[in-house]
């Protein structure tokens, strides 16, 4: 007996909104086993996760400051995926933007720049850097794709421990704050180079208005525009793509430029948001956790804003998990492999139909 996996004839619309939702809900049966043969009580873990953190004023206001980069992040990773390109160096990415911008915010530090045209060129301007950090960062296994041939898969990923390295080495040597009593973290940046909030004594800070234009724009040239169509086209049918005279090489390099641009502003929308400084660790894995929120949205940017607010909150749960029930941080990137193993296992459903045949394989 052999199993043959069966391309479907048409994708419905029911088969690819019911998907992510059944991924998610056997993702939670999953996770509730793991908790339990940890002697944890899986009804209590479930409250404490998901349930807890919507019913707190406080909460939904980090539930949204958590999202602001994953959707960032996720929605620039739609571009490459959509076309068929995988980067799966996005954490490197929003590392680098971080880094770029962050070190305008440290030069600016009680500084003259400060009173040039009122300093408020300081915050725009590390926000442009910080794109321009992923982007260029970005641009390395495309070129090496493009150029060379090699898998961006590999390059994209290596490099997210080379620019980890770098930032920690950074930290805690030419941008160290001396007088940070030796701590491995920058001075902490001065107000006119943070983000502002959205009202006083909130969490809520601009970059979330940032990545809500991010994502409808992304909806309309998805939907409205000839570059999305020619992702699509390179995506799904690269050998009729060339035959309309679209250049797959130039599109690999732009699509790359998109996705790191988004993720390095993500990153500096971290650390001139939420963290204020550059410390060695400035993300907990939102690029890796981007892409399963990539996946989980559908690759569409409507999509990918539920699923940032999903994939948020299981930071938020996991934060209470530690201290209420005492299971180990781990656990939260744990549930969200088993979560990405549950969706890519849906996408395989929505798109083959699994058949039993009788008789040894040919």
């Amino acid at each position: 007996m052999r199993i043959d996996l069966e391309p479907r004839p048409a994708r419905t619309l029911a088969l690819d909104i019911g998907a992510p939702i059944v991924a998610l809900v056997a993702a939670i049966i999953f996770g509730g086993i793991v908790i339990w043969l940890l002697g944890k009580s899986p009804t209590l873990a479930f409250e404490v996760y998901f349930i807890n953190p919507l019913l707190e004023g406080w909460s939904l206001q980090e539930l949204a400051v958590k999202a602001c980069p994953l959707v960032l992040i996720a929605v620039g990773l739609s571009f490459c995926y959509r076309a068929n390109l995988w980067n799966i160096g996005a954490e490197g990415q929003f590392i680098t933007g971080g880094l770029l911008g962050g070190w305008l915010g440290i030069l600016t530090h009680n500084e003259a720049y400060q009173g040039l045209i009122g300093g408020w060129w300081i915050l725009p301007s590390m926000l442009v850097l910080g794109a321009i950090g992923g982007a260029l960062y970005a641009l390395i296994p495309a070129l090496l794709r493009v150029w060379l041939g090699a898998s961006e898969i590999l390059t994209s990923l290596m490099l997210v421990y080379v620019a980890e390295l770098g930032l920690d080495w950074l930290v805690r040597g030419p941008f160290k704050d001396p007088e940070g009593f030796n701590f491995p973290q920058s001075v902490v940046f001065d107000d006119i180079a943070r983000l502002p909030f959205l009202a006083e004594g909130e969490r809520l800070h601009a970059g979330v208005l940032l990545a809500l234009i991010a994502a409808l724009i992304a909806a309309f040239v998805f939907a409205r525009s000839l570059f999305g169509f020619e992702v699509r086209l390179i995506g799904e049918a690269p050998r009729a793509a060339r035959f309309a005279g679209f250049d797959d090489r130039k599109l690999t390099l732009t699509v790359f430029v998109i996705s790191g641009a988004l993720a390095g502003l993500a990153g500096i929308c971290e650390v001139a948001g939420q963290i204020g400084q550059l410390t060695p660790k400035i993300s907990p894995g939102y690029g890796f956790t981007a892409i399963i929120v990539a996946f989980l949205g559908r690759l569409s940017p409507v999509g990918i804003l539920v699923a940032a607010l999903v994939l948020a909150l299981t930071y938020i749960g996991g934060e209470a998990a530690q201290v209420e029930l005492s299971l180990p941080s781990d656990m939260t990137r744990a549930f969200q492999g088993i979560l990405l193993m549950c969706v890519l296992v849906a996408d395989i459903a929505t798109r083959y139909r699994i058949r039993l045949r009788l008789g040894a394989a040919a």
